[in-house]
């Protein structure tokens, strides 16, 4: 397992590798010079050059990368052009409510989809299995904006139950940090769930099919115990798979999400320097949300064998 842990981590450093040479790249793939994008019309060709001396465009395309590069393992991220602050203190700043949303998001995701998908299994056929699916289609149809403002419009505008804007720290306590972030987690979950759901159900009916669970039925094993712990433990492994994937959606899915609720967050910080063209900042979010893709890919490998022994590295 150790020996499986340290190849797997090895192995990321290619990845990772490639990741960051489409990164940096992404300042050179965009159409136009981005000196004069960046400047805008009114600049001079001083200001233009002078932009382009910032971002060493002026200097070989693999000296700038390695250069990059050498920084990046220093911890430095480089500079916003914008507002000129360093871009990891920028993402310090704002790293907090993303890393709520996702997390609140994810634990109400699994708590809600897995008793989903286990009931639809075991119900197959039956009324509540079609709900099921059909609360899956349409958590895969509906568009996470279109949920956040039906949700931010009954909850928030005409209910007045939840705020619908905005973000408190979990140090002025709790519930107030909870609150703000219930919307934002429900809207951004649903097409988890829907996903999650969808495949624990199918690997639920799989492994209802299979003879120890008829076995352990005939012995009078009780539903519930059947259900959640010998079916469930032996399902877990592409459900454990679907919810390692499913990070991606989660990703994706705060740029969204935190623009439509105002959350000052790294989605929020991706967005505006989209619009601004700050390409450091836009390189240095990327690059950190590749990186957390990575890890969790590798933690997902690791954690099958709790789930499955039968699985050897």
């Amino acid at each position: 397992m150790l020996i499986y842990a340290i190849r797997r981590l090895v192995a990321t450093i290619p990845v990772m590798a490639i990741v960051a040479l489409f990164v940096f790249s992404l300042l050179y793939l965009a159409p136009g010079d981005p000196a004069t994008i960046i400047a805008g019309d009114q600049a001079t060709l001083e200001d233009v050059e002078r932009i382009r001396v910032s971002l060493g465009l002026n200097e070989p395309f693999v000296m700038r990368f390695c250069h990059w590069i050498w920084r990046i393992l220093h911890g430095d991220l480089g500079v916003s052009i914008f507002s000129n602050q360093p871009v990891t203190l920028m993402i310090a700043q704002r790293i907090e409510p993303t890393v709520s949303l996702m997390v609140l998001t994810l634990v109400i995701s699994v708590l809600i989809a897995v008793p989903l998908g286990v009931i639809g299994a075991w119900l197959q056929g039956s009324l509540v299995d079609r709900l099921v699916m059909v609360f899956a289609v349409l958590g895969f149809s509906v568009p996470v904006f279109v949920v956040g403002y039906v949700l931010a419009y009954f909850f928030a505008l005409e209910l007045d139950w939840l705020p619908v804007q905005g973000f408190t720290p979990i140090n002025a306590g709790f519930w107030p940090f909870l609150r703000q972030l219930i919307l934002p987690a429900v809207a951004l979950g649903l097409i988890y769930v829907a996903l999650i759901a969808r495949i624990t159900r199918a690997a639920m009916l799989e492994v209802l099919s299979q003879e120890y669970i008829r076995t352990a039925r005939a012995k009078g094993v009780g539903q519930p115990q059947l259900l959640f712990f010998h079916a469930l433990k032996n399902a877990a492994v592409p459900i454990v798979t679907v919810i390692g994937i499913g990070v991606a959606l989660l990703i994706s899915g705060t740029v969204v999400t935190e623009s439509v609720f105002a959350l000052p967050g790294l989605g929020r910080l991706t967005v505006d320097a989209i619009l601004r063209r700050d390409y450091p900042v836009i390189q240095g979010v990327v690059l950190l949300f590749s990186f957390v893709y990575v890890l969790v890919n590798l933690a997902v490998d690791l954690i099958y064998k709790l789930f499955d022994p039968r699985i050897r590295y």
